[in-house]
């Protein structure tokens, strides 16, 4: 490969979204790797083909999946840093069809709202040639985080008696 053949495209973007869920719930559903399969893996978008989740400081995060296209989709996670109920800093890189694609640093900050919690995410990207981009990646955070509210709300009536 050629130097004109290689690429990368930097990215910072935020997503903000309040969940009517207490502060404590919204962390969990990001730290019990049950509860986060549910939102972030499982779905009809993709096979989960693994899945292994160790939530500490200096944790591994490997999750792998297949499109229905059939690409191959890994995640590879370490947690940089966790203060429990407020944040969650990770660096990821993801590959496709075992090419590297992006290495990100991302934070997940959590504060109680009226409504429960206000969740902001930020994620600083390096995109490599043949990667999603930025404008395609902050869309499925979106659609992910979506997927959590969804999520949550199910879990506020499964705690009701």
């Amino acid at each position: 490969m050629t130097t004109k053949e290689r690429s990368v495209a930097h990215s910072t973007f935020s997503i903000e979204k309040e969940y009517a869920a207490p502060l404590e719930k919204v962390f969990a559903a990001f730290s019990d790797p049950k509860k986060k399969r549910r939102w972030f893996a499982d779905g009809e978008e993709a096979k989960v083909e693994a899945y292994i989740i160790e939530f500490r400081e200096g944790g591994h995060e490997h999750v792998s999946f297949r499109s229905k296209e059939g690409h191959v989709f890994t995640n590879e996670t370490t947690y940089q840093d966790i203060v429990l109920g407020q944040r969650i800093v990770f660096a990821y890189t993801m590959s496709m069809n075992g090419k590297r694609i992006s290495s990100s640093q991302s934070t997940v900050e959590l504060m109680p709202s009226k409504r429960g919690t206000q969740m902001i995410y930020t994620e600083q990207a390096a995109f490599f040639e043949g990667s999603d981009g930025p404008k395609i990646r902050k869309q499925g955070w979106s659609l992910l985080f979506d997927r959590l509210g969804k999520e949550l709300a199910k879990w506020q009536v499964e705690d009701l008696p």
